[in-house]
């Protein structure tokens, strides 16, 4: 959590763009409660940095579903990192566009990757699409694409749990929305 975040060195000057690209530094720290892998910029839910005309920064931050469980604690641990790096900011929820899997970064995707996730390829076109997925997925353990769908949901709603049928491993799909 906040805790242990090791906030990025102030090299910058104290103007506006010189604190935004600070907050986006400490933003980048911040991991993502249910995917310790990814920060909240890897998954694409910062959606901006801004500054306020009282010289505030204000954060937009998008859920990545309506009624995400962890919505609440994206929004604490991003004030919370913040103030720890003695920025004076706010948080506001921008629901308009929703958010897309597509805004998950590259870096973000290879982390999924690595952390045993299957990355999303492309925002799904329809609910079918987006719950069973319209090509295999390859195993992230062996690289197998002998795998089955285990349950439409994995450890959160925005996961689908896959076994592999090569090496037996379970992995979770990070799904397209």
């Amino acid at each position: 959590m906040v805790a242990s975040i090791d906030l990025p060195e102030r090299t910058h000057s104290e103007g506006a763009t010189g604190r935004i690209e600070f907050a986006w530094n400490v933003l980048r720290a911040v991991e993502d409660p249910e995917i310790p892998a990814l920060s909240l910029v890897d998954l694409g839910v910062i959606r901006f940095v801004r500054e306020q005309a009282d010289g505030r920064l204000e954060i937009g931050l998008s859920p990545t579903y309506t009624g995400c469980p962890a919505t609440a604690v994206i929004r604490r641990m991003v004030e919370e990192a913040l103030t720890a790096a003695q920025l004076n900011a706010t948080c506001t929820s921008v629901l308009s566009p929703p958010w897309s899997s597509d805004w998950i970064t590259p870096e973000g995707r290879r982390k999924l990757l690595e952390y045993g996730i299957v990355p999303p390829e492309s925002t799904a076109s329809s609910l079918r699409e987006a719950l069973r997925g319209s090509r295999p997925l390859a195993c992230p353990h062996c690289g197998s694409h002998d795998t089955e769908s285990v349950s439409e949901f994995g450890s959160t709603p925005c996961k689908a749990l896959h076994r592999c049928r090569a090496c037996l491993e379970p992995f979770e799909y990070f799904k397209c929305i």
